[in-house]
């Protein structure tokens, strides 16, 4: 029997996903409690639901009676969404983000510069993105904070060296070591239904080094290790044309659409877009305002591609990149 789970459901369950924090999964999980149809067909994620929101309670309790032992990986999310870059070793992704952001991270031809998980911003055009750099994953290095920050993440990039030979094997392990923890790199994120443990999260290959000679070479190799129907792009970070498709790119994955906002009588901000899903709605961008909004709404009045100017529309309404949005409590 179809679970048939409902959007609201959707929601909360990409809130449980993104969680950091034990107390945060537990808010989630009752919520999701709440919101699932209560039929044959979801008897058995309700019985996992369960589980997992009893171990949620304990490691809450946990945390409140032992010590808290070495640094704090969880970085709370900034701008559009946050990405997180993984590899093997020397696979670019340090020197991805000393090129798209103002961060200065280590970058060296030898492997394991990368030594914790680092956050920065990128710009691109009027939004940012928090880009997350970590440490290689190999077969002898692989920590449980790795796992967890790559499971929240809006989305992942999968870094390769395209100028090394190691690098098709050494990037196709990465995928297998994360498969065996149940966290698949995928074309869509989400949870699968009959086994709540596992994840697809939403990755894009990223060929540094791209303009090598033997590129597509190493590529093929990559492709018949691992048959996988993942994204893929070759970049050249040498170059300013390729950097700038690289920032596009990855405001793409995030599947996120900017909406500009104006108060009654004032004029437009164009410069500090709030951002929504695509196929976000009214009430998706009165919440990201403020909930009380979101509780009070009564109607917005849309310029742009969704609507005609100034159009009175309700908080069911799908907005389009780039709309400007009065609400209206």
């Amino acid at each position: 029997m179809p679970a048939n789970l409902t959007p609201q459901y959707r929601k909360a369950e990409e809130e449980y996903r993104k969680a950091q924090s034990p107390t945060e999964e537990v808010d989630c999980l009752q919520v999701m409690l709440r919101l699932i149809p209560k039929h044959k067909g979801t008897d058995h994620l309700q019985a996992d639901l369960k589980t997992r929101l009893k171990e949620a309670k304990a490691a809450v309790e946990t945390e409140k009676q032992s010590p808290k032992k070495g640094p704090n990986y969880r970085f709370p999310r900034q701008g559009a969404g946050q990405v997180v870059l993984i590899g093997g070793p020397s696979s670019g992704k340090s020197r991805i983000i000393a090129e798209l952001t103002k961060a200065t991270p280590e970058v060296a031809d030898y492997p394991f510069t990368t030594r914790e998980p680092a956050p920065a911003m990128m710009p691109w055009e009027d939004v940012t993105m928090q880009l997350i750099d970590m440490p290689p994953i190999t077969d002898t290095h692989i920590e449980p904070y790795q796992i967890n920050l790559i499971r929240s993440a809006d989305a992942v990039l999968l870094c390769m060296d395209g100028s090394s030979d190691d690098a098709p094997a050494e990037t196709a392990e990465v995928i297998t070591l994360l498969e065996q923890r149940k966290t698949i790199l995928s074309s869509e994120t989400g949870f699968d239904e009959d086994d709540f443990s596992l994840l697809r999260v939403k990755t894009l290959v990223i060929v540094t080094r791209g303009d090598d000679a033997d590129c597509d070479t190493r590529l093929e190799l990559f492709h018949e290790d691992v048959p996988t129907t993942l994204e893929t792009h070759k970049v050249e970070l040498d170059r300013e044309d390729s950097r700038e498709e690289l920032r596009e790119l990855i405001f793409r994955s995030l599947g996120q659409i900017r909406i500009y906002t104006k108060a009654p009588g004032k004029p437009a901000n164009y410069e500090s877009p709030f951002t929504i899903p695509v196929g976000g709605t009214v009430e998706d961008l009165a919440y990201k305002v403020h909930r009380d909004l979101a509780e009070t709404l009564k109607h917005a009045r849309v310029w742009g591609e969704s609507a005609h100017d100034g159009q009175t529309m309700g908080r069911e309404h799908v907005l389009c990149d780039k709309d400007l949005v009065e609400l209206h409590g």
